[in-house]
């Protein structure tokens, strides 16, 4: 429980403990960003991790000149444009010795597997763009079109359109508004908002799914 705790308390008051970072750390604290956010989105077990919150919060304090917004903004796409690529050859090497393994491979339905591939071939560039918007589930998404076998150059361009969309917003507005009085006096309440409303798709599409289920 206590890591849990110590994950809750770092991205609820996530404006903290950047500036603990900035001031330990100085410009290895690109290093560190860089990190968390590659982490974040390259490794499927660490989807808990800060994402959206993260790049508000610093982009807030790279409108007080703690970071160079457009290095900030550089190191961001960087370590999410390579999480996402890592992300998907690991994907792709446990989908393939799976199926090339004989006692797993019994348990493989080829059918619904050359389904997920047609898939992310036809529609997968439009689910990792918008779930670049969704903690948990980007972090999921290009493990699943690795194991799948989406075309890579095809799954490249749209891991790049989706980094772009997803570090320029939230770095950007948190740029633009996150130093607004009103914005510093409650930027616990407003980083949950942001996380919430990060969350809602997530929730929205597990509705939606059920609600058809039922219907069915």
């Amino acid at each position: 429980m206590t890591f849990i705790q110590n994950i809750i308390s770092f991205i609820l008051h996530i404006d903290e403990h950047l500036i603990e970072i900035i001031q330990n750390f100085g410009n290895w604290s690109y290093v560190i960003l860089f990190l968390i956010v590659f982490v974040e989105t390259g490794i499927v077990i660490f989807p808990f991790l800060p994402g959206d919150s993260l790049l508000f919060a610093a982009g807030a304090l790279a409108a007080m000149d703690a970071f160079n917004i457009v290095l900030l903004i550089l190191v961001f796409f960087v370590a999410a444009v390579l999480g996402d690529t890592i992300n998907y050859h690991i994907g792709k090497a446990v989908g393939t010795a799976i199926t090339q393994n004989r006692r797993m491979g019994k348990f493989i339905d080829r059918k619904k597997m050359r389904k997920a591939e047609d898939f992310f071939n036809k529609h997968g560039g439009k689910t990792i763009v918008i779930a670049r918007f969704m903690p948990f589930v980007r972090t999921f998404i290009p493990f699943i079109a690795g194991s799948s076998r989406m075309n890579y150059r095809y799954f490249f361009a749209y891991n790049v359109i989706g980094a772009v969309l997803w570090v320029g917003l939230f770095t950007t507005v948190g740029y633009l508004f996150g130093n607004i009085p009103f914005v510093k006096n409650n930027f616990s309440t407003i980083i949950l908002s942001v996380i919430v409303l990060s969350v809602l798709p997530v929730f929205y599409s597990f509705a939606k799914s059920r609600f058809q289920i039922q219907k069915n």
